[in-house]
Order: C-alpha cells, then structure tokens, then sequence
C-alpha cells in the first residue's frame, strides 16, 4: 500500500526543475471559475492544487484499504434480515408518504378546498400499513408477528378504499365549484 502511495504522490507532484505537466496537473485553472463566479475562487483554487489531488487519492486509497476488515466484521443476523440498502428504502417511503400527508393537507388550507384534507386522512390507513410492514421485517419476520402481515393487507385494502372515496370527494368538490363559476 505505502508503494502505490508513494507511486500516487510522485506522479502527482512535478519535480521543480521540470516544465512537463503531469495528467492530474492544469496549465492555469479554469476561467468560469476564477473570473467569472468571484465566491467560487477559492474552491476552485483548492481543487486545481495538486497537492489537494494527491491527498484525496491518499485518502481515497487508505480508505478502500479500510473497507476490507469492516466488510468482514459479520453481525449475528439472520439470514432474512434486510440489508442497510433495503431498510433505506422502508423507511424513506415511509418518510415520503408522512410528507406527502402533509403536503396535501397544507394544500387543502391553502387552496380552500377542504376535500384535499380528506385525501390526507385517507392517506393514514396506509401509513399504518407501512409501519406494521417495517415493524414485522424489524423483528426479522418472526412467525409470531405475523399477524402483521394480514394487519397491512387489511389497512392496504381499507386505504385504497378511502383514498378511492376522497379522490372522489375531491372531484366532486372541483365539480361544484365549476359550476358555480
């Protein structure tokens, strides 16, 4: 590792009584960044620097020299345990569909249309859904639980019916104020 280092630096940083440029190395920094966007110069500066480049690479490569050892740290899992991208997936959807809750429900004040506020109590049904979906793959879909699943399917079909009746709440609501234009 120390030789492919010292092999990074050295390729990086010219000698002083060499003209050559080397591939990471530029004749002068870009003119977009350091005439034009005044705030950016000093950024620009720092990163057309070589010794900024060969550090990065440095850190780069001591950091895929790292990875090694943790990828091989094994935590007592068992083997349907969802993995980190998985659970990333869980519970951004679930923080998605609070936020989309929200957004409705402020476009609803905002609007005047106080159906839109039912599409966001319509909503909540599968809100619940996806709680007993992340609550049962948290305890590794334990048998026990599983009375989660049929949980969610109930809540999945009762909100797909609620969120069908506010849709059309919604339309009728748009209709009404159509004809009254």
């Amino acid at each position: 590792m120390a030789s492919t280092i010292t092999l990074f630096i050295s390729a990086t940083i010219p000698s002083p009584s060499s003209k050559s440029r080397t591939v990471f190395t530029r004749a002068k920094p870009p003119s977009l960044l350091s005439n034009t966007h005044k705030f950016l110069s000093p950024l620009a500066s720092l990163l057309n620097s070589t010794s900024t480049l060969s550090a990065l690479v440095c850190a780069g490569g001591l950091a895929l020299n790292f990875t090694e050892p943790a990828v091989a740290l094994q935590l007592n899992e068992p083997s349907n345990a969802l993995s980190l991208p998985t659970w990333a997936v869980h519970v951004s959807s679930v923080v998605e569909w609070i936020s989309a809750m929200v957004l409705v429900w402020q476009y609803g004040e905002k609007s005047g249309y106080d159906s839109w506020k039912g599409l966001s109590w319509g909503m909540v049904p599968l809100l619940g859904g996806a709680f007993c979906a992340c609550t049962w793959h948290f305890f590794y879909n334990s048998e026990s639980l599983e009375v989660l699943v049929a949980l969610q399917a109930a809540l999945t079909v009762l909100g797909n019916a609620t969120m069908c009746f506010a849709a059309f709440r919604i339309y009728k609501s748009v209709q009404g104020r159509s004809k009254n234009l």
